[in-house]
């Protein structure tokens, strides 16, 4: 596989925040009497707000806001137990040594991705796209188009890297190659993606001379 940039997905992808992810989200179920699984089933690789909506249809804006700051502030205090997944610096920092661009693409807001981001010691991106630059959040493909533009790159020129069934249907959707990794095997259009892989630590990275890069599997 070729492409020119990488446009990441934080949690799930670079930062194991599984566990944090799950405790709020949880402590949020619990304040209106919600099934944890019903909650854990549907939040991952969406916007908090999308979730907030499916499971509150009738709040209006202002009750979305005040449980959207209440579960932001949580999220974001709550670093404990945030790391760096396997293969995420090593792979980070080859793509800096070659002067390859990257992005972060997440749909997370900006207090609770850049805790993240830190908590993990991550290098910084060219660009980070947050919830709050994009009016749809993935499955929809703006966010991966908006971090691409930020590269200066066509979409096509572009590898999404990927953990959840959303944001690979993001990834395709706008026209990207698409690296999942660790993505439940049940998601849609998974066939569809590059590669289908377990762990960061399997991508080598090759810059040739024209700009352009080869993305290969280790042995």
């Amino acid at each position: 596989m070729r492409c020119k940039g990488f446009l990441f997905d934080l949690d799930g992808t670079l930062v194991n925040s599984l566990p944090v992810v799950e405790r709020s989200w949880c402590r949020w179920a619990d304040r209106h009497g919600l099934s944890h699984a019903d909650v854990l089933n549907f939040i991952h690789g969406k916007q908090a707000i999308t979730s907030l909506r499916h499971f509150l249809p009738d709040a209006d804006d202002a009750l979305l806001q005040a449980e959207f700051s209440w579960l932001e502030k949580i999220e974001a205090e709550d670093i404990d137990g945030i790391t760096a997944l396997p293969g995420a610096l090593a792979l980070l920092n080859r793509l800096d040594e070659q002067q390859i661009p990257w992005a972060i693409v997440t749909s997370g807001s900006v207090p609770v991705a850049h805790a993240r981001h830190a908590a993990a010691g991550l290098p910084q991106p060219a660009v980070f796209v947050t919830a709050e630059q994009v009016a749809r959040g993935k499955p929809e493909p703006d966010a991966y188009l908006l971090g691409a533009k930020g590269l200066g790159l066509a979409p096509a020129e572009c590898a999404v890297v990927e953990d959840a069934a959303a944001g690979v249907l993001s990834g395709l959707a706008a026209g990207c190659r698409v690296i999942a990794v660790n993505v439940p095997a049940e998601a849609p259009r998974l066939d569809e993606a590059d590669y289908v892989l377990t762990s960061l630590t399997q991508i080598e990275v090759h810059k040739d001379a024209g700009g352009l890069v080869q993305v290969d599997l280790k042995a």
